[in-house]
C-alpha cells in the first residue's frame, strides 16, 4: 500500500534495548504506535525521560538523534509498529 514512510518495522513482545534508528533521516520524525494489552513504558535516555506507553499511544520521535528504549514490562502483549 502507498505510504509516506520508507520502512515499517513490527516488534512483538520484545524488549527494545537503548538504541538510535540509524536508518532514519536526522531531519525527520519516526512514528511509533503502541498496540496490545501491556503496561510498558517508553524511555528516552538522552532526555532523561520516561513516558507512559499504554496501548493506543502514538509517539513522534527523532529516532536517529535520541536514544530510546522499551524495557521489560510487567504484563500483557506488546506490539509496536
Amino acid at each position: 500500500w502507498p505510504s509516506i514512510y520508507v520502512g515499517i518495522d513490527v516488534i512483538v513482545n520484545q524488549v527494545t534495548p537503548p538504541h538510535r534508528d540509524r536508518a532514519s533521516a536526522p531531519s525527520l520524525l519516526d512514528l511509533v504506535v503502541s498496540l496490545g494489552t501491556h503496561d510498558a513504558s517508553f524511555h528516552v535516555s538522552d532526555l532523561g525521560t520516561i513516558f507512559d506507553y499504554p496501548p493506543g499511544t502514538m509517539l513522534y520521535l527523532a529516532g536517529n538523534i535520541l536514544q530510546h528504549s522499551v524495557p521489560k514490562w510487567g504484563k500483557g502483549e506488546r506490539i509496536a509498529v
